[in-house]
């Protein structure tokens, strides 16, 4: 038996379905079918005919049932890492210990030249806090990303990851995509990546304001061919890209009719990055409109949508609060939202 059979059959074997607390909850499901099967069903397909190696997550957040293939294993998180990173920023903010008008300098050690602009800064450059954040993930710059794990500590990032109980994720090296060794070092799962977006979406990863600044951030994200490529224009994403070599990953929030979603689709050991993206936008497409589908099932049985906080405005992420998170009285550095990145400007390492 091959891996990749092994893994999918691992992955439809363990398949569960986790019901957030809802009145009456046998009255309301037929035990007998799962309203998801269908969905389970498509994905189980993808995946048999899929590229590399895969791993799947979906959860609807208005009754927290899941679907998904290989769920919990263990794969190269490549730039899908930095949500953990901006996690353990805002965890430090909440603390005090930071503030987004800290300012940090470029060292040598803090330069990747695998994506980003700051590779190419003079050392001593300075950024705050506030548009390293927005560099890390809505431009995916590795080396805003080794600027935050060198002030934030990558043992705390990993702790932290651990006390939410994510049990694949981990940091053991800063990002160095020159090395192959990258692979080993930045890792995750689906079911993780879901987890922290299902908190994110909840108001409730550090804490509300936290979460609704994050949420704002992935919102911005400029890297969008993937997850959002075949749904329409129109649907929000909060989302986070990853691109390493062999490996290509998407996993985010997808707010469709307003009633949202966390999907995370990892792909690795892929022939080419080409098959990866077809991969991963027709899973995205399958979860769509099979989740449209459900949407209808659980309004016929009277159960309540998830009346989620709509993600802000761009232009208004991280918008100053000097009462609770600046450290000093300055006035918060303005940054610009960048330009938008080219639909299919995926590059290895980012």
């Amino acid at each position: 038996m091959t891996k990749r059979w092994r893994g999918l059959s691992l992955g439809l074997i363990a398949f569960a379905i986790v019901l957030a607390p809802l009145p009456s909850r046998a009255a309301i499901f037929d035990a007998t079918q799962s309203p998801l099967d269908s969905l389970q069903l498509q994905l189980a397909t993808a995946a048999i005919h899929a590229p590399g190696h895969v791993g799947i997550a979906i959860e609807d957040l208005a009754t927290g049932m899941t679907s998904g293939i290989n769920a919990s294993e263990s794969l190269p998180a490549a730039s899908t890492i930095k949500i953990p990173v901006m996690v353990e920023v805002f965890k430090q903010m909440e603390a005090g210990t930071l503030g987004l008008n800290t300012i940090v300098h470029l060292q040598a050690r803090d330069k990747d030249y695998g994506w980003g602009d700051l590779a190419d800064a003079r050392l001593g450059t300075v950024r705050s806090i506030k548009a390293l954040l927005w560099a890390m993930i809505t431009q995916s710059d590795n080396t805003a990303t080794n600027m935050l794990i060198r002030m934030v500590g990558r043992g705390h990032i990993n702790a932290t990851m651990s006390d939410l109980g994510l049990q694949r994720t981990h940091l053991t090296d800063d990002i160095r995509s020159e090395t192959n060794a990258i692979r080993y070092a930045l890792r995750t799962s689906p079911k993780d990546m879901v987890t922290l977006l299902d908190a994110i979406a909840r108001d409730r990863l550090v804490d509300s304001w936290s979460s609704e600044q994050m949420l704002a951030i992935l919102t911005g994200q400029t890297h969008n061919s993937l997850l959002p490529m075949l749904l329409p224009k129109d649907v929000k994403i909060a989302h986070k890209t990853g691109s390493l070599h062999d490996t290509l990953n998407d996993v985010g929030i997808v707010y469709h009719d307003d009633e949202p979603y966390v999907i995370a689709v990892m792909t690795t050991e892929l022939p080419s990055l080409g098959v990866g993206r077809s991969f991963i936008r027709k899973v995205s497409r399958i979860a769509y409109d099979q989740l449209g589908r459900f949407t209808a099932w659980r309004e016929e049985r009277g159960i309540a949508a998830f009346s989620p906080r709509k993600p802000a405005p761009i232009a208004q992420a991280l918008a100053p609060d000097e009462a609770m998170w600046n450290s000093a009285p300055a006035k918060m550095l303005d940054i610009p939202p960048p330009a938008a990145a080219a639909e299919d400007a995926l590059e290895p390492a980012h």
